[in-house]
This record gives structure tokens, C-alpha cells and sequence, in this order.
């Protein structure tokens, strides 16, 4: 991934459930929130309530697929959590992209220009 490094410290995953803005939609909840970084911070969840580690290992392959062919569309800056949800397991690895390319992308630039807008108004 040339923008992005993995987020992996549960005390960021936290920061991010509390203080970040998110969007949720049938495959996935995005979580997002700006980090004054010159790079992107990634991470990924699967829980349990996804299926066995099989399923959960595919979701995380899906999101991590569609995050890197999305990659140059995100702002840099941001810190951003995927959080899977249960049907993804059961739809074929385009499907997902596709809904990342069209929905993803366009959510988590408009939640990231909320939070700009809503510092220069500070």
C-alpha cells in the first residue's frame, strides 16, 4: 500500500470508535478520523459474530483488496477502521470493490471534510 501504514495499537482502534465519524452500509462500517500524519493509517476487524476464521480471514482479505485499489482516491491524513460486517462473507471479491470504488470512497470524503470544515470554523 503506497500511502498507508497499518494501524495495529488497540489504544487507536478505541480513539478512532469514540472520536472518529463513521459509515455504516451492509457490508461494512468505515470509521474515519484525521491523524496531521503524512500517510493514511489502516486497520481491520472481523469478529466472531462474521463466522469461523475461515470466513473471518476472507473478509480481511476483501476489505484489504478493495482498500488498495481505492487507495490513491482517499485524502491523506486519515486514520480509518473497516469493520466487517456478516454478509460480506457471502458475496464475490468485485462485488465488494465495486462498492468500495462508488460508496466508500465518496463516504469517507465527505466525512473527512466534515471534520476540515469543522476546524476552520474554530
Amino acid at each position: 500500500m503506497l500511502y498507508t501504514q497499518i494501524l495495529n495499537d488497540n489504544r487507536d482502534f478505541l480513539a478512532l470508535y469514540r472520536k472518529g465519524r463513521f459509515s455504516a452500509s451492509k457490508y461494512s462500517v468505515i470509521y474515519v478520523r484525521p491523524n496531521n500524519r503524512p500517510y493514511n493509517r489502516l486497520g481491520i476487524t472481523a469478529g466472531k459474530k462474521i463466522g469461523n476464521a475461515v470466513c473471518r480471514n476472507r473478509a480481511k482479505r476483501l476489505i484489504r483488496l478493495a482498500y488498495r485499489n481505492c487507495e490513491i482516491s482517499f485524502p491523506i491524513g486519515i486514520d480509518m477502521v473497516i469493520v466487517a460486517r456478516q454478509p460480506i462473507c457471502s458475496i464475490k471479491s468485485q462485488v465488494y470493490c465495486d462498492y468500495m470504488k462508488k460508496y466508500g470512497v465518496s463516504a469517507v470524503n465527505e466525512i473527512y471534510r466534515g471534520f476540515t470544515v469543522k476546524k476552520h470554523k474554530q
